[in-house]
């Protein structure tokens, strides 16, 4: 799996992990599917609280406006626009998955019919250079995680996700549905 970010969202991540210091953070990356096994991520939401200097906890409820108007401003297309995963940070430790972060992943994907096909972990910090780190792993219902390829690239120029306006253009990739959303175009 390939997931771009580009450098305006490098740059909102520089910016939090910043203010955060020593305090683990983090929050949700909604995404693009570009082709197959290819995502882009085009934008995240930030959660200043809830970590520690070892911990992050996700509050849901501090997501769902992020992500209601996500959806309005993609016009709903799931198909093409949807949940990516999770990103925290890791101020004081390497960018990899501690056994709590890949269990709580493997929780999301294995979390019935609204479980979504697949997640990816963003795990991410400053080094000492203020310069970003980051590893991503991606997760899918009863197999082991995996690596994911990071690519930095600009946004394209018809990027439909900062315009304010819905898209209205729909298509159909295998990979992104929700199984329940699987299961009823199957009936």
């Amino acid at each position: 799996m390939i997931v771009t970010l580009p450098p305006d969202l490098i740059a909102k991540f520089e910016k939090a992990l910043s203010r955060a210091g020593t305090r683990e953070i983090g929050g949700v990356l909604v995404g693009e599917h570009v082709a197959d096994e290819e995502f882009r991520v085009v934008d995240l939401s930030v959660q200043r609280s809830g970590g520690t200097e070892s911990c992050f906890v996700r509050h849901p409820k501090k997501h769902r406006r992020f992500m209601r108007s996500f959806f309005r401003r993609t016009g709903a297309d799931y198909a093409r626009f949807n949940y990516l995963g999770e990103w925290h940070s890791h101020p004081l430790y390497l960018p990899v998955p501690s056994t709590t972060d890949l269990a709580q992943m493997q929780l999301i994907v294995e979390d019935g019919s609204d479980a979504p096909l697949f997640a990816v972990l963003l795990i991410i910090r400053l080094d000492g250079g203020e310069r970003i780190e980051l590893g991503a792993t991606a997760f899918t219902p009863g197999s082991s995680p995996t690596r994911v390829e990071i690519r930095v690239q600009p946004r394209p120029a018809d990027d439909p996700t900062l315009s304010g306006k819905p898209t209205l253009w729909s298509w159909q990739r295998s990979g992104w549905w929700r199984r329940q959303d699987i299961n009823r175009r199957n009936d």
